[in-house]
């Protein structure tokens, strides 16, 4: 029998697909394990990423988003051991897999539904089509610290937006093992971008940031008010989770564009 000690995992940040330290070299012990601690130009990073993945991801077809959120199920379902370890158990990772192939399921079913063609007295035809909103952040509820990450991320995704998402504090360890299931799926790096560290040190800067275009704060608990106060600077969106499982939950992170058309002969 050997007496070799295990490796220990190492838990860092997830930034444009690849999986840095904080650059200040910060950690912090949670749930018996190191942590990073994200800084300020963590966060900047992350929104830069974002905005870089941000065209390629709203560019591709509904019907390719949707597949591409069916293929993260697949890799959530392929590590739910591991998940299952780091959250309340098989019963929440269930839970969050199908969350993602519900969300994944309306990718190609939102333009009818949110859209419409409406009527105007005039020879032209008029069409409200939904998208996506942009950069979207993400102050992820303390729990359940898998599920509770995965019902914020899933609707933003699925309508295009590329998310930044500060993980809970108290429970991080399942955003980064989500994080590796993410950059074994088929989401363009930079898409999903997530980070660990202090609440009230890192949701400020995201709901500050100028290139940040709506800020989910179901998470911010006590400290929405402060958020949405920083995030009127740039007239950014607030959203709060109001329903479990819905496309409204979906089109809080999309905008929608009317288009009018005159009518050919």
């Amino acid at each position: 029998m050997s007496d070799r000690l295990p490796v220990a995992k190492t838990y860092k940040l997830f930034i444009g697909g690849g999986f840095p330290r904080s650059e200040s070299g910060r950690t912090l012990e949670v749930e018996g394990h190191n942590v990073a601690r994200a800084s300020r130009k963590d966060v900047r990073d992350a929104v830069r990423a974002a905005r870089t993945a941000f065209p390629k991801w709203a560019a591709a077809t509904a019907y390719n988003r949707g597949q591409v959120l069916y293929r993260l199920a697949e890799m959530m379902e392929a590590r739910a051991t591991e998940l299952s370890a780091v959250c309340s158990g098989r019963d929440e990772v269930e839970t969050a897999v199908d969350r993602v192939v519900w969300y994944a399921g309306w990718a190609d079913k939102l333009t009818q539904v949110l859209g419409s063609a409406n009527p105007v007295a005039g020879p032209y035809f008029n069409f409200t089509v939904p998208e996506p909103t942009g950069v979207v952040a993400i102050v992820a509820p303390a729990g359940p610290p898998l599920d509770g990450l995965v019902s914020r991320l899933a609707p933003a995704l699925v309508g295009g937006n590329a998310v930044v998402a500060l993980a809970s504090e108290t429970h991080p360890l399942a955003a980064i093992e989500l994080a590796e299931a993410i950059a074994t799926s088929d989401l363009p790096g930079g898409v999903v971008n997530i980070l660990t560290g202090l609440r009230d040190e890192l949701a400020p800067v995201l709901a500050a940031h100028m290139d940040v275009n709506a800020i989910d704060v179901t998470g911010a608990d006590g400290a929405a008010a402060e958020l949405e106060r920083a995030a009127a600077e740039n007239v950014k969106r607030v959203v709060r989770q109001a329903e479990d499982r819905s496309p409204w939950e979906i089109a809080a992170f999309l905008e929608l564009k009317t288009i009018w058309h005159p009518i050919g002969l």
